[in-house]
């Protein structure tokens, strides 16, 4: 993926954080992977999270992603799993939530990590990966559409091994809710400044003529 000709300009790039979530071997990393380099590499040292910082265009603007690619261990336990999750929602400005429609329990490990989301709701998109392996497909379109009604959010079933384009469509379409998200946020920042300002002037402008001096 080029960054030719934005990196002048880096100090000015909007910035955002994605977390990749999912159980281990659903293809979180083959997705990133896929996205960032266009490349399909099916093996992965799994033994450490990976993070990855790009600069990518969404709808023509220049945005420094960064990508935390979670690596939760099958050994550890049920704690030390949700601790986990939670740091990377802590940490992230939207997630990209993964299962394997190959293995049953990778959806179940999501639709938990529902649990954890926080109440005012930030960017989600839901992937059911492997749908080259569709005869061995555990969990059915009909279940990962429900659950990304649960989630308000988009759905994509994709073959990490097989698309290009769809795969970049999952990240870019969580890379705009979030880009949306921290403009709302930001616009909503700024009527409140300008609310408690104008507040401030009113009751000043008040002070002051209740104190003029009287004829």
């Amino acid at each position: 993926m080029t960054t030719r000709g934005i990196r002048r300009k880096k100090s000015y790039l909007a910035e955002i954080k994605v977390a990749v979530i999912g159980a281990p071997g659903v293809g979180k990393s083959a997705l990133t992977v896929r996205f960032l380099t266009k490349r399909y590499i099916g093996e992965y040292d799994h033994q450490a999270e990976n993070r990855h910082k790009y600069e990518i265009m969404i709808d023509g603007e220049a945005v420094l992603c960064e990508i935390w690619d979670t690596c939760p261990k099958i050994e550890e336990n049920a704690d030390c799993i949700q601790t986990a999750l939670a740091d990377a929602i802590q940490w992230a400005d939207g997630l990209l939530l993964v299962y394997s429609i190959t293995n049953r329990d990778s959806f179940n490990y999501i639709r938990k990590a529902k649990e954890d989301l926080p109440s005012d709701s930030m960017p989600v998109a839901l992937v059911g990966n492997k749908v080259d392996m569709v005869h061995l497909r555990q969990v059915c379109t009909d279940e990962g559409e429900i659950l990304a009604k649960d989630f308000e959010c988009k759905f994509f079933e994709i073959s990490a091994a097989e698309h290009v384009y769809q795969v970049a469509e999952a990240f870019h379409d969580l890379c705009r809710e979030v880009i949306a998200a921290k403009r709302k946020s930001k616009q909503s920042f700024i009527d409140k400044i300008d609310r408690m300002l104008s507040g401030s002037r009113t009751y000043n402008r008040g002070k002051s003529d209740s104190i003029s001096p009287k004829d």
